[in-house]
């Protein structure tokens, strides 16, 4: 494929990977109808796994043979995936799966406020400590009013918690992603397969033993299984790379724009999920708080700004 053609392609790759990870929560919420979180998040590594071993083949990626990369990989893996996504998935048992996708959504503002706390040497603009106010106005928009609710979708504080959690997670992973893995030089394929092979060979052989959940694998447990693993963890990190190399991460990383987008609305249309009035709202706000911390710096004063000349 010429770099042309694939360029071409990439509207469609960002507009499958909002897709994959936006309907992750609803696929999470249809797996718990016959499993439990824990056989949820191993079903999702191990078909994962599968789908992402059989593209490394396929592909011919090298796997680097070193220890000390495999065991860097292995902390981002616990990070990354067991952690969060175990989280992810006990929370789902109590709140909707809409309301997931925009506690997900948080994920770029957890990321920011731990590099400003990990990497010392990074200090805050003005700007990203704006977007972060802007970001926590708009989680206690969302947190507040279902924390005192009785509904059946409110689910209380702490799984809403567990969410926030979860994302907090993911900024650790990524802190360290970038800290201790991405100056090795691994290609990005063999970073996913690693991660996602070690989490699920870790999650496939202690599950069985410490949880005895009994399972009920009816047609739409299992298709939320291959969806969530094959589709939201297997192909969607290939199509993550893809995006990232052809636009860059910051443009890549705006998927995160239209997941809560995708997720409320498939909980609204498939499962009948109820939006009450702080969900969007508070959505809007941790959205409007990412764009903030994102802009680039203003150029100092005493910087002379770049000679224009006039076009004829």
């Amino acid at each position: 494929m010429s770099p042309k053609s694939g360029s071409r392609l990439l509207p469609l790759q960002f507009t499958v990977l909002s897709l994959a990870w936006g309907s992750s929560f609803l696929f999470i919420k249809v797996g718990l109808d016959g499993l439990s979180p824990l056989q949820v998040v191993a079903a999702r590594m191990g078909l994962g796994a599968l789908a992402l071993a059989l593209i490394v083949a396929v592909l011919r990626v090298p796997l680097p043979r070193s220890a000390r990369v495999w065991t860097h990989i292995g902390v981002v893996s616990f990070l990354l995936c067991v952690l969060p996504f175990s989280l992810f998935a006990w929370a789902g048992q109590h709140i909707n799966s809409g309301l997931s996708s925009i506690y997900n959504a948080t994920t770029p503002l957890m990321t920011l406020l731990i590099t400003l706390v990990a990497l010392r040497s990074e200090r805050p603009r003005r700007g990203q400590l704006g977007g972060l106010a802007l970001g926590l106005i708009g989680v206690l928009v969302v947190l507040a009013p279902l924390a005192h609710a009785g509904g059946p979708d409110s689910g209380g504080v702490a799984p809403q918690l567990a969410c926030l959690a979860a994302t907090a997670s993911y900024g650790l992973a990524f802190v360290y992603l970038r800290r201790f893995v991405s100056p090795l030089g691994v290609p990005s394929t063999a970073v996913a397969a690693i991660q996602v092979g070690i989490g699920a060979l870790a999650l496939l052989a202690t599950v069985p033993f410490i949880d005895d959940h009994p399972m009920t694998l009816s047609l739409p447990v299992v298709a939320s299984m291959i969806g969530l693993g094959v589709f939201g963890t297997g192909l969607a990190y290939i199509l993550n790379t893809s995006i990232v190399a052809g636009w860059g991460a910051t443009v890549a990383s705006s998927v995160t724009f239209l997941t809560p987008v995708v997720g409320v609305g498939l909980g609204a249309l498939v499962l009948g999920e109820s939006i009450s009035w702080n969900q969007p709202a508070g959505a809007v706000l941790v959205i409007a708080g990412i764009i903030v911390t994102r802009r680039p710096a203003r150029a100092r004063k005493s910087e002379s700004p770049p000679l224009v000349l006039p076009r004829r």
